[in-house]
């Protein structure tokens, strides 16, 4: 496949790496990619019944590239299905700035390659750092589209990496503004 490394080459408990800032006298990381998420929220933000969650089931670092492509393939899926009666809301936001110590390869490489001397990387990505029963994402929909969004939410699951569960539970927002009303009309 090429060109990404796969997720077992990054150490979890490594002290996240993550000083950015617009000012660049105060940003201690440079040559950052930039980050591949697009959206973070998405659909029509009304008050929905049921919430749909991908929630992670041990701590994990997700690639941006990897939230993206779930987020495209429900988004997709729920667009052709349920037209705009959804909302679709990802948590995490990746902090964390992956680097890699490239290896040169090809003649002659172990005359250049200077081996694990000076080895600290370069930025190559972003991760989130996901935690055991964290939501990756929620899906808000009305109750008789819960099965659709179902099938999207199983969608994300084929592009995320690690062991996830699907949980479908009522909107908590949505009962406590039903439950203020109705005490507002007493």
């Amino acid at each position: 496949m090429g060109d990404i490394r796969p997720a077992h080459c990054y150490r979890w408990d490594s002290p996240s790496f993550t000083r950015v800032s617009k000012t660049p006298s105060n940003s201690y990381i440079t040559g950052i990619p930039g980050n591949k998420i697009l959206h973070f929220t998405f659909g029509r933000p009304e008050q929905y019944e049921k919430e749909i969650s991908v929630i992670y089931k041990s701590r994990i670092m997700v690639r941006h590239n990897a939230l993206e492509s779930a987020r495209i393939a429900a988004q997709n899926f729920l667009l052709k299905n349920l037209k705009e009666n959804f909302s679709l809301l990802i948590r995490p936001y990746p902090h964390h700035v992956m680097r890699e110590n490239a290896q040169a390869s090809g003649a002659g490489a172990d005359r250049v390659q200077q081996g694990m001397r000076q080895s600290f990387g370069k930025a190559v990505g972003r991760t989130a750092k996901v935690y055991k029963g964290q939501k990756l994402a929620s899906i808000f929909v009305h109750p008789e589209n819960v099965e659709v969004a179902k099938k999207a939410a199983e969608r994300m699951l084929a592009k995320l990496p690690g062991a996830k569960i699907i949980v479908v539970e009522d909107n908590i927002k949505k009962a406590a503004k039903i439950s203020a009303v109705e005490e507002t009309e007493k």
